[in-house]
């Protein structure tokens, strides 16, 4: 029984470390990177919590004075009178209350500036995850492009080494010169060089993506999968303008700091209107003759005359922000149209070196390459021609990759300038 169980707990515990290992290397995809990078990120979840403390901010503002309790008492008598010493006979209480009441809609202007703060801080926040998405998205693309050179860089290094084996066996038969062979062997140095550049790169983005996304994964159990090609097609520029201005949570935020102003600017003129005190209170005099006035009912109302203090100040600098925000919305408008103009003609430009790589220069240098070492293989053509197709051959493929990363990052940074994904 002994044994039977021990067997059951070893068998559990292989399969829960097997299952474990194999949710570890599943490769992730772009929704699931973009999931894990909102649930993680210490940045992100920072600014939430700043929104948090604008809200709550919301309440503080809403709040109404506190009416004021005041309990007096006096007439104690503290010596005798005619040789009769009684304390408390003529000793009279108070109690009152008095209550701030404030007017022309203060504590409502309060909250509105508030919430539109709270609204500020949110387009703030918002903006602030578009930038961490930019910065996302480019280290999954660079993972991806990473990934791709490295296979590359591996096809490119088993080709290489049919070749020298083809080439040793025609060595061996006395058909191929040993400077040859010597030559076609040192060849083998820069694939075996961009094979190991490709590694430490493909690692160094995998790294740069796993502290965004605040995981401790290792990396070789961390790995994406995705689409690294292109889209031939494209909407026009005025659809993405039209899009940014939707959109952008920079321009949001700046169009409401303009109301937020206007909002301050009314309540300084609230400010500056009179708020009076209203006063009740009750009074216990004993030591009055008219026997029907020891109790008292008594009322004010106290109102500050603010002949020299109107506020005047505030309403001036309020008004002066209100013409200041509203310089600073026109600036990031034409930022805004300035972001998508900049990346748009950065995805054209990757677009009309991409079409021709696709549609003709890779076919040609796999055709040219093939050629050459046929040619060479039968005599035809010397080492060096076949050398040269070889090098035209891995500088066309590598340079179609890279031109698939930057289309992707210049995708990446057209969905920055739009303020949301309109290119995968």
């Amino acid at each position: 029984m002994r044994r039977f169980i021990r067997g059951v707990c070893f068998a559990a515990f292989f399969a829960a470390a097997f299952t474990g290992q194999a949710q570890a290397q599943k490769a992730l995809t772009w929704d699931e990177v973009k999931a894990r990078f909102e649930a993680n990120n210490p940045t992100l979840r920072a600014g939430q919590i700043g929104v948090d403390e604008s809200r709550a901010q919301e309440i503080t503002a809403y709040l109404r004075p506190n009416p004021n309790l005041t309990l007096l008492t006096d007439g104690t008598q503290i010596a005798p009178y005619h040789g009769v010493w009684r304390p408390l006979a003529g000793t009279q209480e108070q109690a009152g209350l008095a209550y701030l009441h404030e007017r022309a809609h203060k504590r409502e202007l309060r909250l509105q500036s508030a919430k539109d703060a709270t609204e500020i801080t949110i387009s703030g926040q918002a903006d602030l995850e578009r930038g961490l998405l930019f910065a996302l998205r480019g280290a999954f693309v660079e993972t991806l492009q990473a990934r791709a050179v490295l296979q590359v860089a591996r096809d490119n290094l088993s080709y290489w080494d049919q070749v020298l084996g083809i080439s040793r066996d025609r060595f061996q038969a006395g058909d191929l010169a040993h400077i040859d062979l010597d030559r076609l062997e040192l060849q083998r140095v820069q694939f075996e060089s961009d094979l190991q550049t490709a590694e430490v790169n493909l690692r160094t983005a995998k790294i740069q993506l796993l502290m965004l996304l605040n995981d401790r994964t290792p990396i070789d159990q961390f790995d994406l999968t995705g689409p690294f090609s292109y889209n031939d097609q494209i909407a026009p520029l005025d659809d993405f303008r039209q899009l940014a201005v939707d959109t952008r949570p920079d321009l949001k935020a700046a169009l409401e700091a303009v109301t937020k102003a206007q909002t301050d600017h009314k309540l300084a003129v609230a400010n500056g209107s009179t708020d009076p005190t209203l006063s009740a209170w009750y009074t216990h005099n004993p030591s009055f003759n008219n026997p029907y006035d020891h109790n008292t009912l008594g009322a004010s109302v106290v109102i500050p005359l603010r002949i020299f203090d109107r506020n005047q100040g505030e309403k001036l600098r309020t008004q002066l922000d209100i013409d200041r925000n509203q310089k600073l919305l026109n600036a990031t408008q034409a930022r805004v149209f300035s972001d998508v103009d900049s990346a748009y003609a950065m995805v054209n430009s990757n677009l009309i070196l991409l079409r021709p790589y696709k549609a003709k220069y890779l076919e040609q240098s796999a055709r040219v390459r093939e050629t050459a070492r046929f040619s060479y293989e039968h005599g035809g053509a010397a080492l060096l021609d076949f050398l040269s197709a070889e090098n035209e051959y891995r500088s066309v493929q590598l340079n179609y990759v890279n031109l698939i990363g930057a289309y992707l990052t210049a995708a990446a940074q057209l969905n920055l300038a739009v303020g949301r994904e309109v290119l995968q």
